[in-house]
């Protein structure tokens, strides 16, 4: 895979949707776009139900969430940069794009 390559994989994990756009066929950019997209979903949920727990939701769950998926994100950048097709913990398995 070539530098070009790396980066637009690397993107999944901030706009998810760029590698997609970029090749629809390439199976390297179709996993990191299954990852950031569970990812992005999952940062919503957590935004939502912290948003709704009064106090708890405020001071535990949206902190602690989006330190989770500041991690999550991390590694699979990692991952996308060394050209690993390795699944994000936890949430990796969900296979939403095919």
């Amino acid at each position: 895979m070539n530098k070009t390559n790396k980066w637009v994989s690397v993107l999944a994990y901030i706009v998810f949707f760029i590698p997609i756009l970029v090749d629809s066929n390439n199976e390297e950019y179709k996993f990191h776009t299954n990852q950031g997209l569970t990812l992005f979903l999952l940062a919503v949920a957590i935004s939502m139900v912290g948003t709704f727990v009064p106090v708890i939701g405020w001071f535990i769950i949206l902190p602690l969430g989006e330190i989770f998926c500041l991690v999550l994100a991390i590694m699979g950048i990692i991952n996308a940069y060394n050209e690993k097709m390795k699944e994000l913990p936890i949430i990796g398995k969900i296979k939403i794009i095919k």
